[in-house]
């Protein structure tokens, strides 16, 4: 228990619920905390709450008191709770997680939840998506590609359930695509479509056609000159200098090594992903770098880890980061403002430091003014 906040940990029908020993006052901040405590995904509601914790530590006030409710990362069980925290009298609601809990939520209208999803299409109108989403991503990109003066950049989108996202993040950010292909995730459609995207046939054609050429000519230098053909893929240049693929894991590597087999390069050619959470398997694969991507504040992120170890003795979830910023966040607007009037809170203009980096803040949107990072040789560098 940290006795600075009075807080204690009690078990309810089968769900941990933390509950404030001390009486709330006109001036405490009530903060639910909706995340799964049963179901498949407990463990990172579990994690989340120890992040709360640390927060509340960290911010060391005694005006902040925590709710937890469950939400079994169901929407019905998720609505049931958030009626609970709507007879309590709370106004401001970290959670739910995923975008399949806040199917009702838009029936607490006296609540405003502030979800971890990144996903800011269709959402109800009391909920702010708060995760690093795709207008984050895509204006830190944005801005690589302006500092590096890239003229052409091609954008590569699986045909997944996110693609009306990057649409949006397109237009927010104002970045400016040469063409936008979505791609089939099936390895041979993958790689059909990806010679087609590189004019690879043609290209190859070209080799094929100048290597019969100059092995019918009575040129002097026939040989060096085939020697040299001989150690290309093809001939012809591809209509872009940079690619952003929105993928991710093995599907993002699958699209990089299809564009090696069309002879278009990372040495050659900028390849640009969205934020990959520091993935050790880009760092550990040198044939697919150099690769760039935007992100947290890893220095940031490091020293939290370091933190939620020395106190849970494991890795935190980086779910788990943003859950502790936006403890932080709250009481921050909460200064700023009457923390009562949620439909003003999220409204003005505003600016917040948190570990996950910059909250920018206005009109019940949240998004992140992220770092970028490129992986070369085996190693990351943060680029800004």
């Amino acid at each position: 228990m940290y006795k600075t906040f009075k807080i204690i940990l009690l078990i309810f029908v089968g769900f941990f619920y933390l509950h404030p020993l001390a009486i709330s006052s006109e001036n405490k901040i009530k903060i639910g905390l909706l995340v799964p405590i049963t179901g498949d995904d407990k463990e990172l509601g579990e994690q989340i709450i120890k992040s709360t914790r640390i927060a509340l530590k960290d911010i060391n006030t005694e005006k902040i008191e925590i709710y937890l409710k469950d939400t079994n990362s169901n929407p019905n069980k998720t609505m049931k709770s958030a009626i609970e925290f709507k007879e309590m009298g709370i106004k401001i609601v970290i959670g739910p997680v995923f975008y399949k809990s806040l199917m009702y939520l838009n029936e607490i209208k006296e609540i405003t939840f502030l979800s971890l999803t990144n996903k800011t299409l269709n959402l109800p109108s009391n909920v702010i998506s708060t995760g690093v989403n795709a207008t984050s991503q895509l204006t830190a990109i944005k801005k690589f590609i302006e500092l590096n003066e890239i003229k052409k950049t091609i954008l590569l989108t699986p045909k997944l359930d996110y693609e009306d996202e990057i649409k949006k993040g397109i237009k927010n950010s104002k970045i400016k695509i040469f063409k936008h292909y979505i791609y089939d995730t099936e390895p041979t459609k993958l790689t059909a479509q990806i010679e087609k995207i590189t004019n690879y046939k043609i290209r190859k054609q070209n080799l094929e056609d100048e290597i019969r050429r100059v092995e019918n000519s009575d040129l002097i230098d026939k040989e060096k000159q085939l020697e040299k053909l001989n150690k290309k893929y093809t001939i012809g240049k591809v209509n872009f200098n940079s690619v952003i693929i929105a993928d991710f894991d093995e599907s993002l590597k699958s699209v990089i090594t299809s564009l090696l087999y069309t002879d278009v390069s990372p040495k050659n050619k900028n390849i640009i992903t969205f934020n990959q959470w520091f993935d050790e398997s880009l760092i550990s694969e040198k044939t697919i770098q150099p690769i760039y991507y935007p992100s947290i504040n890893k220095d940031n992120l490091n020293d939290f880890e370091d933190k939620f170890i020395k106190e849970f003795n494991k890795y935190p979830n980086y779910l788990s980061l943003l859950s502790y910023d936006l403890v932080g966040l709250i009481y921050y607007l909460s200064i700023k403002n009457e923390i009562f009037n949620t439909n003003s809170l999220f409204k003005n203009k505003n600016s917040f430091k948190g570990k996950i980096g910059i909250f920018d803040i206005e009109n019940n949107k949240i998004n992140h003014k992220l770092n970028f990072y490129e992986v070369k040789e085996g190693k990351l560098k943060k680029i800004f």
